[in-house]
């Protein structure tokens, strides 16, 4: 009599690990830095005050990161992740053209234009980023195109190369419109800037 093969063995999952100490303090001073450019540009970020404002001190910089350039890159990524992450919560279980009027309102609305160190990196950091060091550019520029991914999937109805298109001249005008809104001291005028484009670009699509 055959021998029964043996049934197969389920092999486990290694046990997730959790982070280490190092990679937590990583983490903050990542989250700090993506904050700080975001608020006081790539020029205005320190390391001293960086890591004082992460709570620790300036000799653990270089434990973690081999220069204040490759800092300024992870942090340029971070900042671009966590707005194309909250743009998509933004839109989430909503119809595409619905969607993108949210976005739109969102990207233009008061909360974001007093709230630069939390909101899109594009708007506060378009016109520094030509004057960084190329693996800062590169990972602005990533980020970008995530963006102008996200707004090409909320325009149905068109080709690949339309939707892309349409939606790099979307994201051009928010961008814009809102760096302007940020740099005039009339408040007025900065409202009016927003609902200028507000209007543009919900009248083009109808």
């Amino acid at each position: 009599m055959k021998a029964q093969p043996k049934p197969a063995t389920r092999r486990r999952s290694p046990p997730a690990t959790e982070p280490s100490r190092k990679d937590l303090t990583r983490e903050r001073i990542v989250g700090t830095a993506a904050r700080a450019i975001r608020r006081s540009g790539y020029d205005g970020t320190g390391v001293t005050d960086l890591m004082k404002e992460a709570g620790l001190t300036h000799g653990g910089f270089y434990a973690h990161f081999a220069s204040r350039t490759a800092l300024l890159a992870e942090a340029a990524d971070r900042a671009g992740a966590d707005s194309a992450a909250h743009l998509r919560g933004v839109v989430e279980g909503l119809p595409p053209a619905q969607a993108l009027d949210a976005l739109i309102d969102h990207y233009l609305s008061d909360v974001h234009l007093k709230s630069a160190e939390l909101g899109c990196p594009l708007a506060a950091l378009a016109c520094e980023t030509t004057r960084q060091a190329p693996e800062v550019r590169a990972a602005a520029t990533r980020r970008l195109k995530e963006t102008i991914d996200l707004v090409a999937q909320l325009l149905p109805g068109r080709s690949a190369r339309e939707a892309r298109a349409e939606a790099m001249a979307v994201v051009g005008s928010l961008v814009g419109a809102m760096s302007l809104a940020r740099a005039v001291d009339d408040p007025r005028l900065s409202r009016a800037l927003r609902e200028a484009c507000r209007q543009s670009l919900k009248h083009r699509r109808d």
